[in-house]
């Protein structure tokens, strides 16, 4: 149950939910308890500040004595006291000595604080006076707010006074029951509503899954639904079918390639068995025809041996196991060197060779491969060019780049079939591909293998013109 996502995205949901309501129920609360008693301290001040002036205007109305301890003045006090008449609000007048001269007392005895108990507090006050006029004491297992001040402006008496704080922490116990019930009852709600977003939100993942494990070589030509590209499991699954679409091309083109290469094999074998059968269905045949017959099991078996090595190289290509060899060559000296190894293919077919190349052109690069490169596509003008035709090879320098053109004198490529020449296995004239005059399979694999070899050197291959005037073919390397 806790392995699935719906599931740990709920728990971390209601877990970081849960965290989040646990601080803010407590700042609520402390926040509230804040208030609360700085208002009940402003509240204290503020009736400290209406007693002096109900005292003093009380006074003013007197005879003039300012001496406190005439019997005027403490009526003034006591005037003054009577009133305020605050509920819930104890004040208590001591003068200097710490003696009780008045006290209003709107809250009941069982409930506040005594005569006694305040002229001890005024005492305590007196013999060691607060830093803040305003403190907090316990009596009787009730709380009470004291506001303690020994001298005013132009008074010489203190006053305290006093408020239960029952009312403040009810409401403070009452806050903290809502809390309580609340959270835990926010935090269920919210688990279910989470669980059910995951679940929504989580069930194109489903359909995913359940469309992918439907997939096979089979049928990689299905695709995991898509409902809008722009979020991340959309883009997901966008990821997902751009992967089943090279894998499915790479399941049709290895299907293609395995029948193109059955097909390119058939043939040389049915040959090498068909005359291995005509020169062993008669005991006695003439030398001629024996020799015959293994001059084309010979040249077939060449072939043979040609189209396996394609296929082999193609097949380590398409592993990554063929690896350039880079080394320091000079370009001129490897193109001549492939222009005299199918110079004698040229004059079978009477296709006169001509290389126009500066006297240096130092590269980096596998030597090996860039000849069969070249001679791939040598061979290719050669082959598909016209008795008496020509093949011009021609390398420049321009630009930080070398440039390799090859033209031919040939009949052309179809226009529509220009676009195929480099795909594996195809061939332009079949019949003429299958020559035994050649350096290559014949397969159809040379333009194949030779723009591999170009990609790995990091160059351009490419048919620059093919027309009933001939080809031209051009290799660009960046230096």
């Amino acid at each position: 149950m806790f392995d699935s996502i719906r599931t740990q995205l709920t728990l971390w949901f209601t877990g970081v939910l849960a965290f989040v309501l646990i601080v803010f129920a407590i700042a609520a609360y402390l926040f509230l308890g804040y208030t609360i008693r700085l208002q009940t301290d402003q509240t204290l001040l503020e009736i400290s500040n209406i007693l002096i002036s109900g005292i003093q205007s009380e006074q003013a109305d007197s005879d003039g004595e300012k001496n406190i301890s005439d019997r005027v003045n403490i009526d003034a006090i006591r005037e003054a006291l009577d009133n305020l008449r605050f509920r819930n609000y104890q004040i208590f007048v001591f003068d200097t000595q710490g003696k009780l001269l008045a006290a209003d007392n709107q809250t009941p005895a069982e409930n506040g604080l005594t005569d006694e108990r305040a002229t001890e507090l005024a005492a305590d006050f007196s013999n060691s006076p607060p830093e803040s006029p305003f403190s907090t004491l316990t009596v009787k297992e009730s709380e009470f707010r004291i506001f303690a001040k020994k001298k005013f402006d132009g008074q010489n008496f203190a006053v305290i006074i006093a408020h239960p704080l029952d009312d403040e922490d009810e409401l403070l116990d009452n806050f903290q029951t809502i809390l309580f019930i609340c959270v835990p009852l926010v935090l269920i709600l919210a688990g279910f509503g989470g669980y059910f977003l995951a679940r929504k939100t989580l069930s194109p993942v489903a359909q995913m899954s359940e469309t992918a494990s439907k997939i096979s070589a089979t049928n990689l030509h299905a695709r995991l639904p898509v409902k809008n590209k722009k979020d991340e499991l959309g883009s997901l699954a966008t990821v997902f079918n751009s992967l089943l679409t090279r894998l499915d091309e790479s399941f049709e083109q290895q299907k293609r390639f395995m029948a193109d290469a059955s097909h390119e094999l058939r043939t040389p074998l049915a040959i090498v068995r068909g005359e291995a059968e005509v020169a062993l269905s008669k005991e006695d045949r003439p030398n001629a025809e024996l020799r015959e017959s293994l001059g084309i099991v010979e040249d077939e078996g060449k072939r043979l041996t040609r189209i396996v090595e394609d296929i082999f190289t193609l097949a380590r290509v398409d592993s990554g196991q063929l690896q350039a060899n880079i080394s320091e060559i000079y370009l001129d000296e490897l193109l001549a060197d492939c222009v005299r190894k199918v110079r004698v293919l040229a004059e079978k077919r009477n296709v006169s060779l001509d290389l126009s190349a500066p006297e240096e052109l130092p590269m980096r690069g596998d030597e090996q491969l860039l000849q069969r490169l070249f001679v791939n596509l040598l061979d290719n003008a050669i082959k598909y060019n016209r008795s008496g035709g020509s093949v011009s090879v021609a390398a420049e320098k321009t630009d930080g780049k070398y440039q390799i053109t090859i033209t031919d004198s040939g009949a052309g490529i179809p226009a529509d079939e220009q676009t195929k020449i480099f795909e594996r296995f195809y061939r332009a004239d079949k019949a003429r591909s299958r020559s035994s005059e050649t350096t290559t399979s014949g397969a159809g694999l040379g333009l194949s293998i030779a723009q591999w070899i170009a990609k790995t050197h990091h160059a351009e291959l490419e048919l620059l013109r093919s027309d009933e005037t001939g080809s031209v073919f051009s290799v660009v390397f960046s230096i």
